[in-house]
């Protein structure tokens, strides 16, 4: 068993091309997601990806070393482990929240735009043996102030060929009062506002959802690599009654690809 940040660059069983030296992968991502939290219906978005990548060789370098302490947990929960002691790991979280639209669901007419913006905090995890149990708590600091969510799972990861490692992390996500208002509570403005004639509603914080995640990275070559993965959460508490709440059931999606190329070649 080997961790996600383990195998993420550098694993001499992934090196087998004879590429001794700095490199990089080219390719992009597509994300399916909810249009908002708690729609029936899902948005696609797709972005390039450019990722330093280095051999074994490199493995002293301060840039790999960096890049082994990078995992990618989701768009906004990206970490980098800055410490590590024993069994215990901690470091800061970035990563970006996305809001929603007026025009996302037919149950949101009035109710006002929520801000995209940048998150930012910090996380510790445990390891015992094969598992990493961890917790983390991020908040938003540009677009909209939506509020704190508190991530706690516990991840397993297996390498089912010399090719082919599987992920799967189950967990749950707590919300403070302002982020349930601000995504699952309806002010008396807005209810005065909204087309649905929905009524006012007050969420408090509390366990947002539970989740489970599947992810598979896969080598079909030496120098192409397949990544993909999918998640399934369900709201609960004050999220999944919110009026605004279309399905507790939420599943979303991402595939990459991306090709390795040596750098010195481009010298």
């Amino acid at each position: 068993m080997f961790s996600t940040a383990t195998l993420a660059n550098g694993d001499p069983a992934y090196d087998q091309s004879g590429l001794n030296g700095p490199s990089a992968r080219l390719g992009g991502m597509v994300i399916v997601k909810p249009k908002y939290e708690g729609s029936d219906e899902h948005d696609v978005i797709g972005f390039p990806l450019i990722i330093p990548d280095f051999s074994s060789n490199e493995s002293t370098s301060q840039v790999s070393r960096f890049a082994k302490r990078v995992s990618f947990k989701g768009i906004d929960d990206i970490r980098f482990q800055a410490f590590e002691w024993n069994a215990i790991e901690l470091g800061p979280v970035a990563g970006y929240r996305t809001g929603r639209d007026e025009s996302d669901g037919r149950r949101l007419g009035g109710l006002g735009d929520i801000d995209d913006g940048l998150v930012v905090g910090g996380y510790v995890g445990l390891r015992l043996g094969q598992f990493l149990f961890d917790t983390s708590v991020t908040t938003q600091v540009t677009g909209d102030d939506s509020g704190v969510i508190v991530r706690a799972g516990a991840e397993v990861s297996h390498e089912l060929t010399q090719r082919v490692l599987l992920t799967t992390r189950i967990g749950t996500t707590i919300a403070d009062d302002d982020y349930a208002q601000t995504f699952f509570g309806i002010t008396s403005t807005q209810a005065g506002l909204s087309t649905a004639g929905l009524g006012t509603y007050d969420a408090s914080a509390g366990i947002k959802d539970v989740y489970l995640d599947l992810n598979a990275r896969v080598d079909l070559s030496d120098r192409w690599r397949l990544q993909l993965g999918g998640r399934y959460s369900r709201l609960v508490g004050d999220a999944a009654d919110s009026p605004i709440v279309e399905t507790e059931d939420q599943f979303s999606g991402r595939l990459s690809i991306g090709y390795k190329f040596d750098l010195n070649t481009l010298r």
